[in-house]
């Protein structure tokens, strides 16, 4: 289990899977291998499985404890889910829930779980089965979503279409806002404890990343805006899960872009261990230094 200090801040990552998941030609549409073999040490290229072919993923969430408050950042995959296009992680039963005692944090004692968006793999963990129903997993907790993101996929779940998106709205997000947990907030939205939204749009329309500041300290939770370094050599690169892969071709460059420039820490949602780093500038590409 990786732990990141931000300040005061103290940051567990805890994973649910962490291992080869798609191949490059799958998730990235506009994928070319001849730019991969031509930068053999990029982190990008060393991050391919070899015996499969497949991009070395990780699904993860972030604990964040301020002190205040202890909160959850993108609630992952989820056990019992139906997730018949996604055979790998169809009725997942993973160690989740003790991994996160191993962190030190019971079910009870999560304040907040802030969702980056709304997609299968950021949500799973809302939820889990009890007595055939979906419940609230962290009872005590207020989830916080961004209204255009919720919005966005209500309208999904209604028109029927036929997605592992619309699957997990119905069974991780629905039952938190019928139980009254649920907080839609605006994409500037701002926790007093240090942390605040930033809009990210085009993975999703709602999509954003999560700022954190302790102690002269600050860190970005970048979730899908970069799924893989892969992305740092190629920013063009956009994939087959983008709604818009035009304008989240545009964000991803211009975070890319701005973050280099700053040195700022990133903690990505699906970055490998040791997955916090910071993006570096080469030559006309850019590069990853995980720390």
């Amino acid at each position: 289990m990786q732990i990141t200090r931000i300040g005061d801040f103290e940051v567990h990552q805890v994973a649910e899977y962490e291992g080869p998941f798609i191949a490059p030609e799958t998730f990235f549409p506009d994928f070319d291998r001849a730019a991969v073999e031509a930068n053999p040490q990029h982190p990008g290229a060393r991050l391919i499985d070899r015996a499969s072919g497949n991009l070395l993923f990780s699904f993860h969430s972030f604990v964040v404890k301020t002190g205040h408050h202890t909160i959850l950042i993108d609630s992952c995959l989820g056990n019992d889910k139906e997730r018949p296009t996604r055979p790998q992680f169809h009725r997942l039963r993973s160690s989740y829930i003790a991994d996160l005692g191993r962190a030190g944090v019971n079910t009870e004692d999560v304040d907040y779980v802030m969702c980056t968006h709304l997609h299968w793999d950021h949500v799973g963990w809302n939820t889990r089965l009890e007595n055939g129903r979906w419940v609230p997993t962290f009872p005590n907790a207020r989830y916080v979503m961004g209204r255009r993101e919720f919005a966005h996929w209500e309208g999904v779940y209604r028109n029927g279409e036929d997605s592992p998106h619309r699957l997990a709205f119905e069974d991780s997000v629905l039952p938190v806002v019928r139980t009254g947990q649920s907080v839609l907030v605006d994409d500037d939205y701002a926790l007093e404890d240090g942390l605040w939204f930033e809009s990210a749009p085009g993975h999703t329309p709602g999509n954003v990343v999560i700022h954190a500041r302790s102690g002269g300290e600050t860190a970005v939770f970048s979730g899908d805006v970069i799924h893989h370094p892969l992305q740092l050599l190629k920013p063009e690169w956009s994939t087959l899960a983008c709604t818009d892969p035009a304008l989240s071709r545009q964000t991803r460059t211009r975070l890319i872009e701005e973050h280099a420039e700053r040195g700022t820490r990133l903690l990505p949602a699906h970055f490998p261990s040791p997955t916090a780093g910071r993006i570096m500038r080469e030559g006309t590409a850019y590069t990853y230094a995980f720390e």
